[in-house]
C-alpha cells in the first residue's frame, strides 16, 4: 500500500536530515549573542523550523553588562533577545551560573595549578553546553539542537559524522572532540559549508542588530585577559614562588609562581644563560620549579593522552601495532600533522608527532583526523597528560647555583 501525503511528508528527510516538513520538526538555537548563532536561528527560521532560541547565562548579570568580548554574559543576553524578537522565535534564558563554575572554572584553575595548560571551550563543550543544554533542549521537546559552530556534520552509514568545515580558517572541531555519538546524533551544524565574511553578509542582509558585532575572545571568563587573577582568586596563596631553573639543573633565578608561565614562553623570563634565547620547557608544580632550555628541548615527539574519545570507525583491536596512521592537531590554530595513534594493551593511548611539534603541554588537547583536505572527518582526540621531548629531560630535576 502506497503512503498518504502524511506519511509521504514524515518519510522524507528535510535540510537537517530529519523525517518531516521544516514547520513539523522543532530545533533549538543555542543563542550565544554572537553573529554566528543569531544567522543560525535565521536560516533555520527562515527555512520554516519551529525555532526556539535558548542562552546560556554563565555569568552574574549585574557584573557581566560592562564586559566586551565575554560570551553569554550581560549584553551578550540582550543582544540574543533582541535577535529573537526580530526573528519572531521564543527565547529563554537558563541559569547554568553554578554549573559553569564547577565544570569549567572551577577545573580550569586546578588544571593551572598542576601546571597544565587547559582549553576551557573543550570543557564547556563537553559538560555545560552538550550535556545540560542538550538536555534542556530535548526538554522543550526538539527534534534536534543547533548551534553556530563553524563545524560539518552528515550521515555516514547509519551514524552521524563530523568534518572539518569548509572555512578552514573557521575550524572549530578542535573544541567539540569529546563530543559523544549520541550527542552527535542529536546536534546540527548549519555554517559548516559557510564562511564567516558570508555568515556577516548574510546578517546584514536579514537585518539583524548583530551583523558587526565583534566576536569573544577566547577564554569568555576572564574579561581582563588576566587568567591569573582568577586563579588566584579562587585558590589565595596557591601561588607559590620557587626557582627558575635550566634543564641541566642550574638555578638562574626566583619566580612568583608557576601559575605566571606556560610552556613555550620566551618572553618575560628576567634570566639568561648561555648566551641564546631560553623558552619555557617544563613546568614542575611539586617541587615549585619552572625549567627552562633552548629551543630544541620543547621539540615534542611523543604524547600520552587521557580520557580519548575516539569517533573512528575503526575499533581498537584493528589498530596496527605500528600504529594508526592519523594526522593530529595539538592547538587550535595550528593545522593538523601526521601522526600515528597508538592503543596500547593496559588501555593508554600514545600519539607520536612524525615531525614534532613546539610548545606542546600536558592539559592541551590532541585531536585525531583522517586527512589534510577540508572537510577531513573528525576522529576524536584526547587530553595530554604527558609529554616526551626530542631532548630527554628528567622527571625530577637536581639543583645547583649558577656560578
Amino acid at each position: 500500500m502506497l503512503p498518504n501525503g502524511k506519511e509521504k511528508d514524515r518519510l522524507m528527510l528535510n535540510s537537517l536530515d530529519l523525517p518531516g516538513r521544516p514547520e513539523d520538526t522543532r530545533v533549538v538555537v543555542a543563542m550565544s549573542g554572537g553573529v554566528d548563532s543569531s544567522v543560525t536561528a535565521a536560516l533555520l527560521k527562515h527555512q520554516g523550523y519551529d525555532v526556539i532560541g535558548v542562552t546560556m547565562q554563565l555569568y552574574d548579570h549585574g557584573k557581566a553588562m560592562h564586559r566586551v568580548g565575554a560570551c553569554c554574559a550581560g549584553t551578550d543576553i540582550q543582544d540574543a533577545r533582541r535577535v529573537a524578537e526580530h526573528l519572531g522565535i521564543p527565547h529563554y534564558v537558563l541559569d547554568y551560573e553554578s554549573r559553569f563554575k564547577e565544570a569549567v572554572i572551577d577545573r580550569f584553575a586546578e588544571s593551572y595549578l598542576a601546571g597544565e595548560t587547559p582549553v576551557p571551550c573543550v570543557t564547556c563543550n563537553q559538560t555545560v553546553k552538550f550535556e545540560d543544554l542538550l538536555e534542556a533542549a530535548k526538554e522543550f521537546g526538539a527534534d534536534c539542537m543547533a548551534t553556530g559552530h563553524y563545524i560539518s556534520s552528515k550521515m555516514v552509514g547509519n551514524r552521524r559524522v563530523l568534518f572539518r568545515p569548509s572555512d578552514e580558517d573557521r575550524d572549530q572541531t578542535y573544541f567539540l572532540f569529546a563530543t559523544t555519538q549520541e550527542q552527535i546524533d542529536f546536534l546540527r551544524f548549519p555554517l559548516g559549508g559557510m564562511s564567516k565574511p558570508e555568515a556577516r553578509q548574510l546578517a546584514h542582509e536579514l537585518g539583524l542588530v548583530v551583523a558587526d558585532k565583534k566576536d569573544s575572545q577566547d577564554i569568555c571568563f576572564v574579561p581582563t585577559g588576566k587568567y591569573t587573577d582568577i586563579i588566584e582568586r579562587l585558590h589565595p596563596g596557591a601561588a607559590e614562588p620557587g626557582k627558575i631553573v635550566h634543564i641541566d639543573g642550574t638555578v638562574l633565578g626566583d619566580h612568583k609562581g608557576i601559575i605566571h608561565y606556560t610552556v613555550g614562553q620566551r618572553r618575560g623570563l628576567g634570566v639568561s644563560y648561555g648566551g641564546g634565547p631560553l623558552y619555557v620547557v617544563k613546568l614542575d608544580p611539586e617541587q615549585k620549579h619552572v625549567l627552562v632550555g633552548p629551543r630544541e628541548a620543547l621539540v615534542t615527539r611523543r604524547l600520552k593522552l587521557r580520557d580519548v574519545n575516539w569517533l573512528g570507525l575503526q575499533t581498537f583491536a584493528e589498530f596496527p601495532e605500528s600504529g594508526l596512521e592519523i594526522y593530529a592537531k595539538v592547538r587550535s590554530t595550528r593545522p593538523p600533522k601526521e601522526a600515528l595513534l597508538y592503543a596500547l594493551p593496559n588501555g593508554e593511548f600514545e600519539v607520536e608527532l612524525l615531525d614534532g611539534e613546539e610548545g606542546v603541554a600536558p592539559g592541551q588537547a590532541c585531536v585525531f583526523y583522517e586527512g589534510l583536505a577540508k572537510e577531513a572527518q573528525l576522529w576524536g582526540g584526547g587530553w595530554i597528560d604527558r609529554t616526551v621531548t626530542e631532548l630527554a629531560i628528567p622527571e625530577t630535576i637536581g639543583v645547583s647555583a649558577a656560578e
